[in-house]
């Protein structure tokens, strides 16, 4: 193949700026603990135009205006090279990087609306990064390796995952995915040009008190590995790009210690995430370190030494055509076909009161609590004075979950 890597810096404003992850209105940025970065991979065939780019950000997630954004450029530079199909952007989704970069409101209302410089500074940077490895675009190979990591992560949502069908849980020797897949990517003549790795964990070891802007634990997998490739170099600079990218990181929490009640030091390991004193919001996970600076480090180390071990072992080459696919997917009219009988119908979006209530790496506010299945009274009727009330239609899809925010059926703005 040919194949080109790229690195660019997107951090942004880090001042003030609201933090996106937590959607805590209160957790916004007072400084910085670690610069961010946009990390790109093309891989092309070296006859005809097939292509793929792959690019993995150190945000909390792409949203659909930055990939709009993102297209735009490209195509006013490179007309129908990189195009919707064949352009992969994944954010690391670390939940310490800055926020307002979204097209909906739900996001504008923890974000304080949309903030054109966070908006700015992501695109930039990941079109920076995309044009570094376009330019950089040498004859190399690529080798695939998997391994096992281990004491990195829990499920954050166990009794949750108990009510998965035996048969499916029986299939599997752990309620977490500890398998890291990694991409190794040399020149022709053996020269490294960096990896990908994908391995499931949410970058959430720095918690919801944290301010200030970073990478978190995949963030300081990519700078351990990256300084030692690019050895004298700065953070950032050499040319060697080492990408740590999200893959099935749903409910799968770096806070191995698991929850324990932040007044009384008991835990809190129980279907509604609850502590005696305080209730829910007493509830918070605590990672293998002595505070969650420490926490990091260990779990990003963890991550860089399996990493390390892979590449250096990756023996098996890729070869073979290339091919990507894009596909838009109205998630709320898809048929789902039960058995040979019924077929079932996804429902229109809506968040429920266990929504609300936050996770053990970061519990919401007031007094909800996570696996509710009854509405609250106060609740329901602010949501029928601000969004009007749900359908039956949806009421009855979305059963047993209490809706409180009707958000598909929200006309005045898309939510």
């Amino acid at each position: 193949y040919l194949v080109g890597v790229g690195r660019a810096d997107c951090t942004g404003p880090v001042a003030q700026v609201p933090l996106m992850g937590y959607a805590n209105p209160d957790q916004v940025g007072g400084g910085l603990l670690s610069r961010l970065y946009s990390r790109a991979f093309i891989v092309a065939e070296p006859q005809g135009s097939r292509r793929v780019v792959f690019v993995s950000a150190d945000i909390g997630m792409v949203s659909q205006r930055v990939r709009l954004e993102v297209l735009k450029q490209l195509r006013s530079k490179y007309g129908e090279l990189y195009r919707q199909d064949n352009v992969i952007l994944s954010g690391t989704h670390t939940h310490s990087g800055p926020g307002g970069y979204f097209q909906y409101t739900l996001f504008w209302i923890t974000s304080k609306g949309l903030v054109q410089p966070t908006l700015k500074s992501i695109v930039n940077g990941i079109v920076k990064s995309i044009d570094i490895a376009h330019e950089n675009m040498k004859k190399g190979r690529l080798f695939i390796n998997r391994g096992t990591v281990e004491n990195s992560q829990i499920n954050r949502s166990p009794f949750s995952y108990l009510a998965n069908p035996e048969s499916e849980r029986n299939r599997y020797s752990s309620n977490t995915d500890k398998e890291m897949v990694l991409l190794k990517m040399v020149d022709e003549d053996g020269h490294e040009l960096g990896l990908i790795s994908w391995f499931a964990v949410h970058p959430v070891s720095m918690n919801n008190s944290n301010h200030l802007v970073n990478s978190d634990n995949v963030g300081y997998a990519s700078y351990l590995f990256e300084q030692e490739k690019n050895k004298g170099m700065l953070p950032g600079e050499g040319s060697f790009v080492a990408a740590f990218a999200s893959s099935n990181l749903g409910d799968v929490s770096p806070n191995t210690r698991g929850p324990f009640c932040a007044n009384t030091g008991e835990s809190c390991d129980n279907p509604q995430s609850t502590c005696p004193i305080g209730g829910a919001a007493m509830c918070m996970a605590k990672g293998p370190g002595k505070d969650m600076f420490e926490s990091t480090r260990i779990i990003g180390q963890n991550i860089y030494l399996k990493a390390k071990e892979l590449y250096e072992k990756a023996s098996q080459e890729v070869t073979g055509p290339l091919s990507s696919a894009h596909q838009w997917v109205n998630m709320s009219s898809v048929s789902v076909e039960l058995n040979a009988t019924h077929t079932v119908q996804t429902c229109k979006p809506a968040l429920g009161h266990s929504f609300a209530a936050g996770t053990i790496d970061g519990v919401g506010a007031f007094n909800f609590t996570q696996g509710s299945v009854e509405g609250d009274p106060f609740w329901d009727q602010i949501r029928d004075q601000l969004l009007g009330e749900p359908s039956n239609e949806t009421k009855a899809c979305h059963k047993p979950k209490p809706i409180l925010f009707n958000t598909g059926e929200v006309r005045t703005h898309l939510w």
